[in-house]
């Protein structure tokens, strides 16, 4: 079997998460989120980003996070304004047009959005004969392993707050993001409307937990998450994953040494001459090889050819938290 580099959710979960959901496994608990267990992650999550009136919600997975939470906060007529390599526009199935509202697709290097982008958007939709650029969505850390600093969250926050606009941010990495800068959540928290920290790409066997800070967003959201299937009637499975993430703040431990493992892997890549799409800063890394070491590692290691060109190819390759410096290391030797 060969050993993967092409995402961060092909293991099952952490030790720890396992022994507590077994610890917790023929304990009766009210379903639907009311489980104790749930009850201290959601408080505990609100303790560390300091926002005690913060609604904290647990869903299975990142494709319906979004939708839910974007089809609530937007009328029929609101828009999404996002980069063309958002998770939304590109991997989730036209999920958020499913729900009737537009994805505008802006173009980025970086993966990054920015303020100009979004003022130019919102000035070519005027009036009630287009949609209205409603929500900026961003990902942190990026499609591209990139991470917005703190002065482009804080210049992403006055341009929204400028042209009455929410901002959402994708957190399927956020781990990663805070585990390779000197971020915090409660940092995070303080720039967004509304966030979700991801745990089906660090360590947790699924889920995230959606964060909404802007309290006019709050109002009956649970009724959105019923409708559209995301109310988990045993509720205690994510909510005791989340309460061993945040304890000791394992979330920050798995991302970190995910991020370590794609150091080691950049560290040499650079070393033996090869060039990155994007310079490597979390646990993505997309570097430029040539076809026939491509070829040849291919024989060992699956990943994800990101872009294909006549001579050489840009792979993607994903460490998680299970990462080994044996495999780190056996995928190296493999190169020229």
């Amino acid at each position: 079997m060969r050993y993967s580099f092409r995402d961060d959710y092909s293991e099952g979960a952490h030790p720890a998460i396992l022994k507590r959901l077994q610890e917790t496994n023929t304990i009766q608990a009210l379903g639907y989120g009311y489980d104790p267990w749930s009850k201290q992650a959601r408080e505990l999550l609100k303790s560390i980003i300091k926002q005690p009136q913060a609604a904290v919600h647990f869903l299975c997975g990142g494709t319906q996070t979004n939708l839910v939470a974007i089809s609530a906060f937007l009328r029929p007529y609101e828009a999404v304004i996002a980069t063309q390599l958002s998770h939304i526009a590109v991997h989730e199935t036209g999920a958020i047009e499913y729900t009737g509202h537009r994805i505008i697709e802006v173009p980025t290097r970086d993966g990054k959005l920015t303020p100009a982008q979004i003022e130019k958007v919102v000035a070519v939709h005027r009036d009630e004969h287009s949609v209205r650029p409603r929500l900026v969505f961003i990902s942190q850390a990026t499609e591209l392993g990139t991470v917005y600093t703190l002065e482009e969250l804080a210049a992403l926050r006055r341009c929204c707050d400028a042209l009455g606009l929410l901002l959402y941010i994708d957190g399927a990495r956020l781990s990663n993001a805070l585990g390779a800068t000197q971020q915090t959540l409660a940092q995070i928290a303080r720039y967004a409307d509304a966030f979700y920290l991801g745990g089906t790409k660090n360590g947790a066997l699924l889920g995230e937990a959606l964060v909404i800070v802007n309290s006019a967003l709050q109002p009956y959201f649970r009724y959105h998450l019923k409708q559209k299937g995301a109310l988990l009637a045993k509720g205690r499975v994510l909510g005791i994953q989340f309460l061993v993430l945040l304890e000791n703040d394992l979330y920050l431990h798995l991302a970190r040494h995910a991020n370590k493992m794609a150091q080691r892997l950049a560290e040499a890549l650079k070393q033996k001459g090869f060039n990155f799409l994007v310079p490597p800063q979390t646990n993505q890394l997309f570097v430029w090889l040539p076809k026939e070491v491509v070829q040849k590692v291919r024989s060992v290691f699956d990943f994800h050819v990101w872009i294909e060109e006549k001579e050489r190819c840009c792979v993607r390759l994903v460490t998680s938290w299970a990462t080994t410096k044996e495999m780190v290391e056996a995928f190296l030797a493999l190169l020229p």
